[in-house]
């Protein structure tokens, strides 16, 4: 892959070969402390454990931009991707339409943190000068080397005025996201809801832990062999979902290394053995659920440990938000509400550039008016 330049007397991006060597503070200092997953203790981490790499369909290539000392001023989390999974973006009618017409869709570049749907920053900026000089190192790398797109998924709301700058194509999509409106506890959230939805979520709870107890453990209280649990959990969600799973077992290792006091993982214990789990990564203001899986069936468990248990450990840790990832409209009932995910697009092609742009306009449309139909859906007090 060869450098790519805004002109000869501007900015220089250049592709590096991984994040994991690249120097630590400097990427971080670019991403900031909020979201986790653009941290270099977990995209490296992707890389170090083979979860992303040789014979994955995911291959790193970092954009940076330098100072002229060598410090990096802007990032993007950057892939060459030969295949659509562990997106949650789906573009695979895109991909058949493309080579239907005699295109080839693959390789692409995916601008994202490896198999989250999480939204945030997805262009790393110390400088924010250096935002649209990454989106054009972007389309170059993608014009030099005939690759078709390049897609830039679940982007913070408030970075899109730069991909709407350089051009690109935005793309709308939903999640149901937890909201702490200043809850003490539990119980004050529970006020909020109508008195129905509040009496359903109680016996649900009541019944998922007739019989389990409910354990939570960050840092070096996770035990390797709580991991050796948690990955057999996640395998049987992983194949009953994609086919297999995305991470390796020593991703879960690295990342306890890492970033271990980021981490939440919550138990069920019963017959004093984990039967369930979910793990969720801590942010400054957000509480993220990630991963689940269990080893027997136990109605109601799965609201518990990743809907219920996730609005305890938000409200004990005066976090704004609660997101459990991507789809799900049974989180409706349980005081999860729908909010827009973003996504920016460059199709290099223009014909299915702009058959990919009246797409998307109508696309947005349908999103919006269903986000603003099950808004009127949910649990809450319906105000006078």
């Amino acid at each position: 892959m060869s450098d790519s330049r805004k002109s000869p007397t501007e900015v220089i991006a250049r592709i590096a070969d991984d994040i994991a060597g690249l120097p630590v503070d400097q990427w971080d200092n670019c991403a900031g402390t909020a979201n986790p997953f653009i941290s270099h203790g977990f995209l490296s981490a992707m890389e170090e454990s083979g979860s992303i790499g040789p014979g994955t369909g995911w291959k790193s290539l970092p954009i940076i931009i330098e100072d002229d000392t060598g410090k990096i001023v802007g990032c993007a989390p950057s892939y060459l991707k030969s295949h659509s999974q562990g997106e949650y973006i789906f573009d695979q009618q895109w991909a058949h339409a493309f080579e239907n017409a005699g295109g080839q869709y693959y390789p692409k570049i995916q601008i994202a943190s490896p198999f989250s749907p999480v939204p945030g920053p997805r262009l790393l900026l110390r400088d924010k000068a250096m935002a649209v000089p990454l989106l054009r190192a972007a389309e170059q790398l993608a014009q030099n080397n005939q690759i078709s797109s390049v897609h830039a998924t679940f982007i913070d709301a408030d970075q899109l005025d730069y991909f709407r700058e350089a051009g690109w194509m935005i793309r709308a999509d939903s999640q149901f996201h937890w909201s702490n409106d200043g809850y003490s506890s539990f119980d004050d959230f529970l006020s909020a809801l109508s008195s129905r939805k509040r009496k359903a979520i109680r016996k649900e709870r009541m019944k998922a832990v007739e019989s389990v107890e409910i354990m939570h453990l960050t840092g070096d209280e996770i035990l390797p062999e709580h991991w050796d649990y948690f990955w057999e959990f996640y395998q049987d969600t992983g194949a009953r979902k994609w086919g297999q799973p995305y991470l390796t077992r020593s991703a879960f290792d690295l990342m306890q290394q890492k970033m271990g006091d980021k981490l939440l993982l919550i138990l069920g214990i019963q017959d004093n053995m984990p039967v369930a789990g979910a793990l969720n990564i801590i942010g400054e203001n957000t509480l993220y659920g990630r991963y689940w899986g269990c080893s027997r069936d136990i109605p109601f468990l799965h609201f518990e440990i990743c809907y219920y248990q996730a609005i305890d450990a938000a409200i004990a840790r005066g976090l704004k938000t609660v997101e459990a990832g991507a789809q799900g409209s049974h989180k409706l009932a349980r005081g999860y509400q729908p909010v827009p995910t973003w996504s920016a697009h460059y199709i290099v092609d223009p014909g299915f550039r702009q058959a990919i742009a009246d797409y998307l306009d109508r696309e947005r449309r349908a999103v919006a008016a269903d986000i603003e139909f099950l808004a009127t859906m949910g649990p809450f007090k319906k105000s006078d």
